[in-house]
């Protein structure tokens, strides 16, 4: 087990087993079958200012 480092604080409600016997789900699937873990919110106002899929991929562009 490791730290986990988030933008936000809450509780831990599931962990994806499946990445036990297969991390590569991770890189293949990171958005599907490789998820992580599931939590819930503690709270929800933390997540304002967060960007969205396509606002992070717009920034990541910009990098290059």
């Amino acid at each position: 087990h490791s730290d986990l480092y988030a933008p936000v604080s809450g509780t831990v409600l599931e962990v994806n087993a499946a990445l036990t016997d297969n991390p590569a789900l991770v890189n293949q699937d990171a958005h599907g079958a490789g998820w992580m873990i599931k939590i819930q919110i503690a709270d929800s106002a933390s997540t304002e200012g967060l960007l969205d899929a396509a606002a992070y991929s717009a920034y990541v562009d910009s990098l290059k």
